[in-house]
């Protein structure tokens, strides 16, 4: 008979509940690599941006899914939550970081044809989703995890106050990812964080992971477009 046979059996869960702790050492590893893996790939090896792009949205990727998978969390419950208010609310606040970027960067040329498309699908969608994932996304359904059970959860001003850590640890997310790229080490990281409300909201306001990806993704496709040589939306500058 199989261990979880016999956990079942016994009335023992056979995955237990991530505890607090467990939630917030996630958080450190991510603050730990979203830091490292900009600063090693982009400012020391200096890979050229698209293979950098590749190695980052895979380590976005895989970190997202051991954090659910170590922690239990059931990722298609967490994207069937109110699935309809976090596209529309990824898509209204992702035109709302548009707008920003259309108001903060200079246009530029751009090339045209494949390239264009292959650069709006690369740097736009996938590399502006996998930020969305870990600076927005991550931490606020790590925090929100770390609370599950607990009184607070129960009542608004507890998920108030929870929602408040939980934009909190974003904004450290995204100072420390963006602490890895040398040009942001100055006054310029304030806009990064600056944005960060915005395109986190989504997913702050659903508990969906699909929300702030859009939002994100709309800012970087915007950036594509609207300035390709941005020295603020689109790192690692030279």
């Amino acid at each position: 008979m199989s261990t979880h046979a016999i956990e079942r059996r016994a009335g023992v869960p056979a995955r237990l509940p991530a505890t607090a702790r467990r939630h917030l050492e996630w958080l450190a590893a991510g603050l730990a690599l979203g830091f490292a893996v900009p600063f090693v790939f982009a400012d020391l090896l200096d890979l050229p941006r698209d293979l950098y792009y590749g190695i980052y949205i895979a380590f976005v990727a895989t970190f997202f899914f051991a954090w659910a998978r170590s922690t239990g969390q059931d990722l298609g419950e967490m994207v069937r939550r109110r699935t309809a208010t976090a596209i529309a609310l990824g898509l209204g606040f992702g035109g709302l970081v548009s707008l920003l970027v259309l108001k903060a960067a200079d246009a530029t040329s751009r090339p045209g044809g494949l390239q264009l498309a292959g650069a709006v699908v690369w740097r736009g969608v996938l590399y502006g989703a996998a930020d969305g994932l870990l600076l927005s996304a991550f931490p606020i359904l790590a925090v929100f995890a770390a609370f599950a059970g607990t009184r607070l959860r129960e009542r608004l001003s507890g998920k108030l106050a929870i929602g408040a850590i939980a934009l909190v640890a974003s904004l450290g997310m995204t100072a420390a990812y963006h602490a890895g790229y040398s040009d942001f080490r100055s006054g310029k990281i304030g806009q990064p964080l600056r944005g960060d409300a915005l395109w986190s909201a989504p997913t702050l306001l659903t508990l969906n992971p699909v929300g702030a990806p859009i939002a994100h993704a709309a800012m970087h496709v915007t950036a594509v477009l609207h300035s390709y040589d941005t020295d603020l939306f689109l790192p690692p500058h030279r």
